[in-house]
C-alpha cells in the first residue's frame, strides 16, 4: 500500500444538454461582467499593464477551463497574487523579467501536479475553508460599498486590507461616506435592490440573468442622465475604463514580452518557486472552497488542477499576462448564476477576448456601481448568518479556527489569513491530542478490575505528560492494560516511558502491566497478565450475589455500548481444555435475545438454554442440574422478553380455543403452548376483542412476566437438586425480563411478581 494519500476522484462532467447549455451561457455572461473590472483592477494594483489582467482572464477561460477537472471553478488573475507581483517585479527589475518567472512557475506547477502534490488539499480543515468563504463574502461587502456609492479610489480587484494608496479597507469605507456620487449611489442601490428582489421572485430560475438586467439598467439610467444634462450623470472615473484597441494586432502589440535574457539572473528561480507555491496554495484552497459551494457536490481533482494552472501560467507569461489561479470570487459568482459545467468559464473567456476587442466603447459605459452591487450580493450569499450559527453550534474547536480565519483574512489578505487559520486549527488539534491522547476506563472482569488505556491513532511526545499522569493513577497492586491495537505511530519517548514503567515503577508498586497490539517494530511483544475467562480458581471464589452483579454490570455495558475488550482467539485457547461457567441462563429462542451479548459475556462464562417461551421441561431441568451440581454454576436465571412471539401466539390461540397443531400444522408445539397458557390468569383477558394494539401488547408482556415467575416456581418444585443447592446458599434462582426495545434487563422479585 502506498504511504501517500490517494488523489481525490474526479466526477465526470455532465453531458451537454439543451437544459444546461443556456444556463452555462447565462452564467458565463455574468462571470464576464464581474471579471472585466476585476481583471483591470488587479492589473492596476499589481503595477502591470491594464491589458495584462485581461490576458490572464482570457487564458483562464479559453485554456484552463478545459484542462481543469473542475466544473465550476473560474481561473484568472488573483487579488492574492498582487503582493507577490509587486515584490518580484521589484526584485527582478522589470515586468518583462517577471514574465520569465511566471513561465517557469507554470512549469513547476505542472511538475507538482505530476508528482501528485495536490494531496495537501486534503489537509485543509473544513472550518478554515468555510472561514475563507465567509471572509471573502465580508471583503466583497466592505470593498465594494465604496464603489457602489461612487468612491473609486481603490482598484476594484484589490482585496487586501492594506491598500496601495496607503489606506485600508475600513478607512476607505469611512472615506466613501464623505465622497458620495449621487448618480452612482442611486444606480448601485437600485441594482442591489433589483438583485435581492429578483432572488426572491419567480424570475429567479429564468434564463435571463439578473446581473445582466442590472447592468443594462445601470447603463440606460446613466445614458438618460447624460442626455438630460443631469448633474447625476456618472463620470468616466466611475465607469469601466477599458483601454481601447483597434484590433488583435494592436492588442497584442501593447503587451510586453518575456525578456529571455533574464534566464541568467539567479533570482529568477527563487521568484518562480515563490509564484508557483503561492499560486498553487491559493488554487488548492479556492478549489476546496468551490467544491463546497457546488450544489452537486462534485469533487475536483487537485493534481489535474495544478497541471492546468501550470499550463495556463506558461501561456499567460508568454503573452505578457499576469499569473493566474483559481479565483473564489468569480467561481462563487459562477455558481450563484446557475453554472453546471465548465462551459460557463470558457464562455466568459470568449466574451473577454471578443468584446474587449470589438466593443470596448460599450463596455466603458457600464457603471462600476452596478458591478459593485453584483459583488455585494455575492458577498451576502457567502457570509450568511446561517453559516456563523452553524459553526457556533459545532463547538469551540470548529468555531474558533473559523472565526480566526475570517478575521485574519479580512485584516490581512487571503493567503496570510488562511495560514493563520491553519495554525489555529493545528493548535486545537495539538491541544486535543495533548489532552486526549488515550481512552482510560476501568473494566470489571470476573477475575478482577483492570484499568485499560487505549492509545489514539498517533501518540507523540506531546502526550508524554498525559500518559505519565494516567500511569501514576494506577492503584498499587492493580493491573493496567496498554492497548495499541488502533495506533499507527508511537513516539520513541513514549516507548521509553512505557519500558521504564514496566521494569521499574510496576515492580516497585506490585503492578501488573499487560500489552496488546504493539507493532513488531516497537520490540514489545503482546503480554496478557490477567484472566478474562472464568477459570476453576475464579469460579471457586464466586458467590451468587457476585455473579448477579456481574450480569447487571454486563447488561449496563451492553446498553451503553461500553463492552469489555476481549481477545476471542485467546479465550478459545483458554477454554479448550475445560469449562467453568458461572451461571446458567434459560432464555427464549427468539433471535433478538442473544444472552452472551445482552450480558456482555465471554466464552465459557455461562451455560445458555434457549427454548420457545423459556419453559422448563424435563430435559431443561436435567441440563440445569448438570450446570450447577456438576459444572459449578452459581446462578440460575430464567429470562423472558417483551413482545415474545411464543407468548403472543399462546394468548391468541387461547382466545380462539384452537390448538397449536390445528393453527400452524406444527405437531410438537402443543406442549409448549399449553405450558405458556398456564400463565394466563382467568378473568384477566379482555372479552370482545382488544381495545388497542397497545393493550394487547401490554397483556402479552404481563403474561410473559408471569410465565417467568411460574417457570422459577416449577424449577424449585420439580428439581430437588436445584432446590437444595439454593437452600444451602450455593446457587440463586432468579427471573428477569429483557426489553427488546431498550436492551435493558429488569430482574424480577418472583415472590411479589414485580421488579427487584
Amino acid at each position: 500500500m502506498s504511504d501517500s494519500p490517494a488523489p481525490s476522484p474526479a466526477v465526470s462532467a455532465p453531458a451537454v444538454s439543451g437544459n444546461s447549455l443556456p444556463k452555462d451561457l447565462a452564467a458565463g455572461l455574468v462571470v464576464f461582467l464581474v471579471a472585466l473590472p476585476l481583471c483591470l483592477g488587479i492589473a492596476l494594483a499589481s503595477g502591470a499593464p491594464m491589458l495584462a489582467g485581461i490576458v490572464s482572464g482570457v487564458v483562464g477561460g479559453l485554456l484552463v477551463a478545459w484542462l481543469s477537472g473542475s466544473h465550476t471553478s473560474v481561473s484568472g488573475p488573483a487579488a492574492g497574487m498582487v503582493a507577490v507581483v509587486l515584490a518580484q517585479v521589484a526584485v527582478l527589475g522589470s515586468y518583462e523579467a517577471f514574465l520569465v518567472a511566471v513561465i517557469l512557475a507554470g512549469a513547476i506547477q505542472i511538475l507538482l501536479g505530476a508528482l501528485r502534490a495536490g494531496f495537501i488539499a486534503a489537509f485543509f480543515p473544513s472550518s478554515v475553508i468555510k472561514g475563507l468563504l465567509a471572509a471573502i463574502g465580508l471583503i466583497l461587502i466592505l470593498k465594494q460599498i465604496p464603489h457602489m456609492v461612487g468612491h473609486d479610489a481603490d482598484p476594484a480587484g484589490d482585496m487586501g486590507f492594506q491598500q496601495i494608496d496607503g489606506k485600508n479597507t475600513l478607512s476607505e469605507l469611512v472615506a466613501s461616506l464623505l465622497d458620495l456620487d449621487p448618480g452612482a449611489m442611486m444606480v448601485g442601490l437600485v441594482s442591489l435592490g433589483v438583485l435581492l428582489a429578483w432572488d426572491r421572485s419567480r424570475f429567479k430560475h429564468s434564463l435571463i440573468p439578473a446581473p445582466l438586467v442590472v447592468v443594462l439598467l445601470g447603463v440606460a439610467v446613466n445614458l438618460v442622465f447624460k442626455s438630460a444634462g443631469s448633474p447625476w450623470a456618472i463620470g468616466p472615473s466611475h465607469l469601466v475604463q477599458l483601454p481601447t484597441v483597434a484590433g488583435l494586432g494592436e492588442f497584442l502589440g501593447t503587451l510586453p514580452r518575456p525578456d529571455l535574457k533574464a534566464f541568467g539572473n539567479p533570482a529568477i528561480i527563487m521568484a518562480a518557486v515563490t509564484i508557483a507555491i503561492v499560486a498553487s496554495l491559493e488554487t488548492l484552497l479556492n478549489l476546496e472552497a468551490v467544491d463546497k459551494l457546488d450544489p452537486r457536490k462534485r469533487v475536483s481533482p487537485p493534481n489535474r488542477e495544478l497541471m492546468a494552472q501550470g499550463a495556463g501560467n506558461i501561456v499567460s507569461g508568454l503573452l505578457g499576462g499576469l499569473p493566474l489561479t483559481s479565483v473564489i470570487v468569480r467561481s462563487s459568482v459562477n455558481i450563484n448564476a446557475g453554472a453546471t459545467t465548465r462551459r460557463s468559464a470558457f464562455f466568459h473567456g470568449v466574451l473577454l477576448c471578443l468584446l474587449v476587442l470589438l466593443a470596448p466603447r460599450w463596455l466603458n459605459e457600464i457603471p462600476l456601481a452596478s458591478l459593485a452591487a453584483m459583488l455585494i450580493f455575492t458577498g451576502l450569499k457567502l457570509t450568511s448568518p446561517a453559516l456563523f450559527r452553524q459553526m457556533w453550534t459545532e463547538g469551540r474547536s470548529q468555531f474558533v479556527p473559523f472565526i480566526v480565519t475570517v478575521v485574519a483574512i479580512v485584516f490581512t489578505d487571503l493567503l496570510v489569513g488562511v495560514l493563520i487559520g491553519l495554525g489555529t486549527g493545528l493548535a486545537f488539534i495539538l491541544h486535543s491530542n495533548y489532552r486526549r491522547p488515550m481512552l482510560r476506563f476501568m473494566e470489571h472482569h470476573v477475575s478482577g478490575d483492570v484499568l485499560r488505556i487505549e492509545f489514539a491513532n498517533q501518540v507523540s511526545f506531546l502526550n508524554r505528560a498525559a500518559l505519565e499522569q494516567a500511569l501514576e493513577a494506577v492503584p498499587t497492586d492493580g493491573h493496567v492494560v496498554l492497548d495499541a491495537r488502533n495506533t499507527d505511530y508511537i513516539d520513541p519517548d513514549i516507548l521509553d516511558l512505557i519500558e521504564d514503567f514496566r521494569k521499574q515503577t510496576a515492580t516497585a508498586r506490585n503492578l501488573k502491566v499487560s500489552l496488546v497490539g504493539f507493532k513488531e517494530r516497537y520490540v514489545m511483544a503482546d503480554e496478557i497478565q490477567f484472566v478474562d475467562v472464568s477459570t476453576r480458581e475464579v469460579q471457586a471464589q464466586l458467590t451468587p450475589e457476585r455473579v448477579l452483579q456481574f450480569l447487571k454490570d454486563g447488561n449496563e455495558r451492553f446498553v451503553t455500548g461500553r463492552r469489555l475488550t476481549r481477545d476471542l482467539a485467546r479465550q478459545v485457547d483458554a477454554t479448550s481444555a475445560a469449562q467453568y461457567p458461572m451461571a446458567v441462563v434459560l432464555s427464549c429462542i427468539d433471535s433478538r435475545s442473544p444472552v452472551e451479548l445482552i450480558f456482555d459475556m465471554g466464552l465459557g462464562d455461562a451455560f445458555v438454554i434457549r427454548i420457545a417461551g423459556n419453559v422448563a421441561k424435563e430435559k431443561v431441568l436435567g441440563s440445569m442440574e448438570f450446570a450447577c451440581a456438576v459444572a459449578g454454576s452459581r446462578l440460575v436465571l430464567v429470562m423472558g422478553h417483551t413482545s415474545c412471539g411464543a407468548v403472543k401466539a399462546s394468548v391468541e390461540l387461547f382466545e380462539t380455543g384452537k390448538t397449536a397443531s390445528q393453527a400452524t400444522g406444527c405437531e410438537h408445539l402443543d406442549s409448549l403452548v399449553t405450558e405458556i397458557q398456564r400463565a394466563i390468569e382467568p378473568g384477566t383477558k379482555p372479552r370482545g376483542g382488544w381495545v388497542t394494539p397497545e393493550t394487547k401488547l401490554t397483556f402479552v408482556d404481563d403474561v410473559a412476566t408471569r410465565n417467568v415467575v411460574r417457570t422459577i416456581a416449577g424449577i424449585r418444585s420439580a428439581s430437588r437438586t436445584l432446590r437444595e443447592l439454593e437452600q444451602a446458599g450455593k446457587i440463586a434462582i432468579l427471573g428477569a425480563m429483557y426489553d427488546i426495545k431498550t436492551g435493558k434487563v429488569t430482574f424480577l422479585d418472583e415472590k411479589a411478581g414485580g421488579t427487584a
